[in-house]
């Protein structure tokens, strides 16, 4: 039988370690790259202290929407993301966000095509589809695809664990590269990370996902507008909801309600340890 819901309850405190490294990724310039293979990325919360190794960053097609093109935005290979390992041997897949979903959300017609992943695993949404194939190890769109590419990286240390996390476009991304990796590597079966995640497919996408992998949370602010679209039906979520509730916090701004920041925020509410701060201008 397929899962009906996440196994256990998230462990919030890890939940921020994994919200904070998307953060790194997400804190640098999509058309920059900071980030090189052997850099340290040191992450801390409270009892939290873990410094990853950089294995490579990532990259891929940014979004591209009539709006963007009107208003002379570029689109091209940008960096979304890094590829590290803890000491401890787990691999993780951090991938960003973009300001640019709300753009795209404004103005795609969420069309789909059959999911590429996986034969009979139904249909995924044409535009995060399309960012999910172009993701790649180097700048260079004919460099080697992300999930090719995982099994023969060089990790500092033997895989034990893969988990992959995303925010907003990269929580569909992680989603994406989650099912590809479990259905089509003989990696580790990821645990998921999602933030403000949006739908990614149809009801059978959404089942097939959750027949492969069952350590899924997606972590939902009920004020965000992002993770209620594409609409249901035809749209359907993966599961492992845990909802946040801003219980009038934080400003009610679409921008505010779907940044990291609040969610880590909120997350950080939960735990009773230190209060992680709102960006200026978005406390109620």
């Amino acid at each position: 039988m397929p899962p009906t819901a996440a196994p256990i309850a998230p462990d919030l405190n890890q939940a921020i370690q994994y919200a904070r490294l998307v953060k790194a990724a997400e804190d640098v310039s999509p058309d920059q790259t900071v980030y090189n293979p052997g850099d340290a990325i040191q992450i801390a919360y409270d009892a939290i202290n873990v410094t990853y190794t950089v294995v490579t960053t990532i990259y891929g097609n940014d979004l591209a929407t009539d709006i963007s093109v009107r208003e002379g935005r570029p689109i091209g290979i940008v960096s979304f993301g890094v590829v590290v390992q803890d000491p401890a041997g787990n691999a993780v897949v951090a991938i960003r966000g973009t300001d640019g979903i709300f753009e795209w959300l404004q103005d795609v017609n969420f069309l789909w095509v059959g999911c590429p992943i996986l034969p009979g695993s139904g249909n995924s949404e044409d535009g995060f589809t399309a960012v999910y194939e172009s993701l790649r190890v180097a700048a260079d769109a004919n460099s080697a695809r992300v999930v090719d590419a995982l099994p023969g990286m060089a990790f500092p240390r033997p895989v034990t664990s893969m988990t992959i996390c995303g925010h907003s476009l990269g929580g569909a991304l992680a989603t994406l590269l989650a099912l590809d990796v479990a259905a089509n590597t003989k990696l580790p079966t990821p645990t998921v990370y999602t933030y403000a995640s949006p739908r990614v497919g149809d009801s059978s996408f959404a089942d097939t996902y959750n027949q492969l992998l069952s350590n899924t949370y997606r972590f939902v602010n009920r004020m965000d507008i992002v993770p209620k679209l594409p609409t249901q039906p035809p749209y359907a979520h993966v599961l492992g909801l845990y909802e946040l509730n801003p219980m009038l916090k934080v400003k009610w701004d679409v921008f505010c309600e779907h940044h990291l920041t609040t969610y880590l925020y909120l997350l950080s509410l939960l735990t009773g340890g230190t209060v992680l701060p709102l960006d200026a201008g978005c406390g109620p």
